[in-house]
């Protein structure tokens, strides 16, 4: 579990399978969606047959609850582009609009990657996002991120083509980056 004020990324247990339903698979095209590949298709799923295999996320290494002020609000997770050179991208997803535009996902992703560098031998992290999540890519920005990949229109959505954005971070450039926070004067 990490903390950072009232916000807290942490394993899922199995108390919380419902309220992940409730955020992933219950309305049939929630908001989230719309930011969150909204180029895939949506799936719902009853409550019952999400139960028949939820217990895939309970004590996942790769797939965290995110809460804030002790209620769950949205997921943090990773997953191996390829796990024998170490190339991990992550993901994110606040999946209530009250949420977003708070600073939140930021502080999540910094939770994360420090707890991902500090638990595992990895030398970058990253994440894939497209040009029309405009948040996703300056919370990229924010944690110090490099725009590493632009794959130009491949992504449909509406009517319209969007690129392919990936983004990502050294371990380096993230241990000079608090370092030099750490520095900075408290005011």
């Amino acid at each position: 579990m990490y903390r950072d004020q009232e916000l807290t990324i942490r394993p899922i247990i199995e108390s919380d399978l419902q309220r992940i339903w409730e955020l992933i698979y219950k309305d049939e095209q929630p908001e989230w969606k719309k930011w969150d590949a909204p180029y895939y298709p949506h799936c719902t799923k009853s409550l019952h047959d999400f139960m028949v295999t939820a217990q895939q996320y309970i004590n996942q290494k790769d797939f965290w609850a995110i809460e804030v002020n002790g209620v769950i609000c949205g997921v943090i997770s990773y997953y191996w582009e390829n796990e024998p050179s170490k190339w991990l991208e992550m993901g994110i997803i606040f999946h209530e609009s009250a949420n977003w535009g708070k600073g939140l996902g930021t502080r999540a992703m910094t939770l994360w990657i420090d707890h991902l560098f500090s638990t595992m031998p990895l030398v970058r992290v990253g994440f894939t996002t497209w040009s029309g999540n405009i948040r996703m890519i300056r919370v990229g920005e924010k944690l110090g991120m490099q725009l590493e990949a632009k794959i130009r229109k491949v992504r449909f959505y509406e009517g319209v083509y969007y690129d392919s954005i990936r983004m990502g971070l050294l371990r380096e450039e993230w241990e000079a980056r608090k370092v030099c926070l750490k520095e900075l004067p408290i005011k």
